[in-house]
């Protein structure tokens, strides 16, 4: 018997679905900052042979790349390659990220946990890697083509009568000035896309993109805490310099801890921003 249907009747209108409108403003005092470098300190306090290792580690690689710019002939980037230690940092964190999210649950961690870190977005983390390399990469020759327009086509007189020539000169004081404010922009950008896009892809699984995005938008939104943690981190890394990288190995692994746990603060206004997508789906489905 064939079926029949009464075609007089129309079907439900199912309302269309709103676009999400979330909202990324996390209302947090810029003093949580300092709450988070506080945490910081408190799971590198816990097993700390772990986090000093990992820091030791970023010490010997740092200190590897120096002494190659000095041995290979490359020591007129080295200061535009220090500052862009910066930009890339967040990506060598993932391993800090992991200590602090397994305390955070209770799971032991070991060492070859925080360095053979299970990425949960899997190769999407390759895509924030290559941007970061890619910024430190255009970073590195823009600070070459500052040089070449304050001093001209002359070679690289060496580290020390550079220092003399920025420290003591106008010329090199609107050099300082210029380099800083250009390197500023690359160091600002890359942050805000990647300070809360790595830790979300290491515990997540979702796209390069949307990690990125959602990390700036966070940043953006969220203004004065951010600016603050962000020169407490200029700050630390500083007093590393003034070290000759040796505090890196303590500071390193605090940053990344205070790192996580900023993300832990901020991971709510992800959460919020994806619930009501997936509650008027939930009722545009049962209707």
């Amino acid at each position: 018997m064939a079926l029949t249907r009464d075609t007089d009747e129309l079907p439900p209108v199912v309302p269309p679905i709103a676009p999400a409108k979330p909202n990324w403003d996390r209302a947090v005092p810029p003093a949580v900052a300092f709450a988070w470098l506080a945490a910081g300190w408190r799971d590198f306090a816990r097993r700390p042979w772990l986090s000093l290792s990992y820091g030791l580690v970023v010490f010997l690689i740092s200190l590897a790349i120096v002494a190659g710019l000095f041995n290979l002939g490359y020591d007129y980037i080295l200061f535009p390659a220090v500052s862009g230690f910066l930009v890339v940092a967040p990506l060598g964190a993932t391993g800090l990220y992991e200590k602090s999210r397994r305390l955070a649950l209770g799971q032991p961690v070991t060492l070859a946990d925080m360095l053979c870190v299970k990425i949960r977005s899997g190769g999407q983390i390759v895509f924030v890697g290559l941007l970061l390399c890619l910024l430190m990469m255009l970073w590195n020759r823009a600070a070459v083509l500052l040089y070449a327009l304050f001093f001209g086509f002359r070679p690289f007189p060496g580290i020390n009568e550079v220092l003399v020539i920025l420290l003591t000169t106008p010329l090199g004081w609107a050099l300082l000035v210029v380099g800083s404010l250009v390197g500023g922009l690359f160091a600002a950008f890359s942050f805000a896309i990647s300070v809360f896009a790595v830790p979300r892809l290491l515990a997540e699984r979702t796209d390069a993109l949307t990690a990125m995005g959602q990390s700036m938008a966070l940043v953006w939104n969220n203004l004065p805490v951010m600016l603050t943690w962000g020169a407490i981190v200029v700050g630390l890394f500083a007093l590393s310099l003034a070290t000759g990288l040796i505090a890196l190995i303590v500071v390193f692994p605090v940053l990344g801890h205070a790192t996580w746990h900023a993300f832990s603060t901020m991971r709510g206004a992800l959460d919020a921003a994806e619930q009501p997508t997936a509650e008027r789906g939930a009722a545009g489905a049962a209707s």
